[in-house]
């Protein structure tokens, strides 16, 4: 399953420097969770969620950023900033990248939600 979350978070950094962000950091890890992709994008630092959805019978990727992993996220992004020192003082902003199940046998939709949730 991994692999598969791997193919999606590779989709995802492309689509952010595509649009003229700089990645900084994938996969940061700490014991509060995991941010998939940390990026810069003119004057904020840009904590950025990874979901994908397969099936259409459960919740919307997007969706399934629910409060409680959006609270993970902020701890995870405090931590980031703690161990990184040097992003300290930079505006911050959370966007989630959601690969929606297809409508038939087309590729997923990709929705970049921009500010999708503040600490």
């Amino acid at each position: 399953m991994r692999a598969l979350g791997d193919k999606y978070e590779n989709r995802a950094a492309a689509l952010v420097e595509n649009n003229g962000l700089r990645v900084v950091e994938r996969n940061f890890a700490g014991k509060t969770g995991e941010i998939d992709i940390v990026a810069r994008d003119g004057q904020h630092l840009v904590f950025i969620e990874v979901r994908v959805r397969s099936n259409r019978h459960f919740d919307s990727a997007a969706g399934s950023v629910n409060r409680s992993k959006q609270q993970r996220i902020v701890r995870t992004a405090q931590l980031f900033l703690q161990r990184r020192p040097q992003w300290a003082g930079v505006a911050c902003r959370f966007d989630v990248i959601a690969f929606e199940p297809p409508q038939s046998d087309s590729l997923p939709q990709i929705r970049w939600i921009r500010g999708a949730f503040t600490a």
